[in-house]
Parts: C-alpha cells; sequence; structure tokens
C-alpha cells in the first residue's frame, strides 16, 4: 500500500519537479555560474570571478554602477509607493463588496478583469487613453500636457495602471478571507460603538493578516520585477526618471550594443537578493506582531 502511495505521488509531482528542474533550477545555477564571467553570449565566457559585482557596488568610474544605482533606486521608489497600495485599495474595495450592494457581483468581475490582460495589451489601451494625440483623455480633460513625459505624472500614470492591472488578484483573495470573519465580533463591536474604522483595524485586518501577509510578500516580489510598465508607457523617461533596473538588466543583456550578459546576471543576482532581504524582513515583522 505504502509503495502504491509513494508511485501515486511521484506520478502526481513528478510532472512539476521536471518542469521546475528545467525552468526555474537550471537557469538559476547558470545564470548565478554566467555572474562570475564576462561573456558577450556568443564566444565562450571567460572567468573573471568577482570583477562584475565589484563594478557594480564599488567602482564609481564604471558605468554600471550608475546604472545599477539609477535602475534600484527608481525600483525601490516604484516599489515603495506601489505596494501599499496593491494592498490597501483591493482591501477597502473587498470591505466595500462584503457589504453586498446591489451589482456586487457584477463589480467585483468587472474588477477584476483587468488582471486577465497581458501587460502588453495593458500599456497599448493605456497608451492611446493617454496619447496626447489622438487619446480620449485629451479630449475629455483638455489635457495640453504629455503626463508620461513630465514629473511627477508619468510615476503617477505607472502606478495608477499598476494598481488598475494587479488589484483584482488581491481583491478575490480579500474577499475570501473576509467572508471567514467572524460576525459574532462585529455585531459586539458595534454594540460598542465601535465605528466601520475601529471594525477594520481592530477585528477585521487582525482576523485576515495571513491574507496580508501572504499578499504583501507576493506583491513586493512581482513589483520587484517591474518591466513592462515604464518600457511602454515612458521609455524610461523622462531623463531616465522612470527607467528600473530590469531595463538596465536587458539593455546590457540583449541591447543593440555589445552584450554583456555577465554583467546582466550579476545586476539580477543582487536584485534577487534584495528581494529575498525584503520578503524575510516581512515576514519577521508579521512574526513579532503576531507574539
Amino acid at each position: 500500500m505504502k509503495k502504491k502511495i509513494n508511485l501515486w505521488t511521484l506520478l502526481f509531482i513528478g510532472p512539476y519537479f521536471i518542469l521546475f528542474i528545467i525552468f526555474f533550477l537550471i537557469p538559476a545555477v547558470f545564470g548565478i555560474a554566467v555572474s562570475f564571467t564576462e561573456w558577450d553570449m556568443y564566444n565562450t565566457p571567460e572567468f573573471i570571478g568577482l570583477s562584475n559585482y565589484n563594478k557594480i557596488l564599488f567602482d564609481s568610474s564604471s558605468i554600471y554602477y550608475d546604472q545599477f544605482r539609477i535602475g534600484m533606486g527608481n525600483t525601490i521608489l516604484f516599489v515603495l509607493i506601489a505596494v501599499p497600495l496593491c494592498v490597501f485599495v483591493p482591501l477597502l474595495i473587498a470591505v466595500l463588496l462584503n457589504m453586498k450592494p446591489r451589482g456586487h457581483r457584477v463589480f467585483q468581475s468587472v474588477l477584476y478583469m483587468p488582471t486577465l490582460f497581458s501587460i502588453s495589451a495593458v500599456m497599448i489601451i493605456w497608451s492611446f487613453l493617454l496619447s496626447l494625440s489622438y487619446g480620449p483623455f485629451k479630449t475629455w480633460f483638455d489635457m495640453s500636457t504629455d503626463l508620461k513625459s513630465t514629473q511627477p505624472w508619468a510615476w503617477i500614470c505607472i502606478i495608477g495602471v499598476t494598481i488598475w492591472w494587479c488589484m483584482g488578484a488581491n481583491m478575490v483573495i480579500y474577499v475570501a478571507a473576509l467572508s471567514g470573519v467572524p460576525q459574532e465580533q462585529l455585531e459586539a463591536a458595534t454594540i460598542d460603538g465601535a465605528g466601520a474604522v475601529i471594525r477594520l483595524f481592530k477585528i477585521v485586518i487582525p482576523n485576515i493578516r495571513f491574507q496580508l501577509l501572504f499578499t504583501a510578500i507576493t506583491t513586493t516580489v512581482a513589483q520587484f520585477n517591474i518591466y513592462g510598465q515604464p518600457l511602454m508607457l515612458t521609455s524610461g523617461g523622462p531623463n531616465n526618471s522612470t527607467k528600473v533596473l530590469m531595463m538596465y538588466i536587458q539593455e546590457n543583456a540583449f541591447g543593440t550594443g555589445i552584450s554583456n550578459a555577465g554583467m546582466s546576471s550579476a545586476m539580477a543576482i543582487l536584485m534577487g537578493l534584495i528581494i529575498m532581504l525584503v520578503s524575510t524582513v516581512q515576514f519577521a515583522m508579521n512574526r513579532r506582531s503576531e507574539r
């Protein structure tokens, strides 16, 4: 019986592990190895040790030092603004939907729909809407300034589009979590005179803290990998103020100039370590709050 269970277990999880090894583990190990080399993706990689990391982190005369500093700074700025909004805006919408107003299921479906679109489709839609030449926003609001080419409007556009695109997934998680909040606690708080805000922070949020932690970590990881929004909406402008690290990584590896895949891999590894550090801090803070 035990052998049969083990066989069925392997049959179910085997395909996943095969795909995991092929599409994640092998590329990850290969990327780490490449980060210690100088490689133009055509000739044989040349091992140079920690030279790529030294140029990125310590050599202020290197162009890669400036690229990493600017790209990582823009990425962190986006994450600091977008992640809280992508977590709490869907939460507020879920709370409103949980009150079950008329047509709440229709609103939930409509708000979730953008999540089904690809990033390229989303950016094409919003590039058209925000176009100063033929976009409907120009007609509706009599715009005379190209929002995508001026700050802080360029960041506002990117963050706004990101929230519109991503909030559906978190909203669905919160709607499901809110259905499990004990109604007797809410009723008791209401009888004691607690307002909606107090009930939200004292009863609702503590009861769904695990879902909040999950969405906070997954949203943080996703937003650190921002690429399509600034690429297709602002092209990194104005003056590279929205050019994020993923754009520099792509340009160094696959740009029109000489490829430097080793440097791109080193930048990607450093960003991965930063994401792991931030996620660990988030998890540790949640564990401390639980205690």
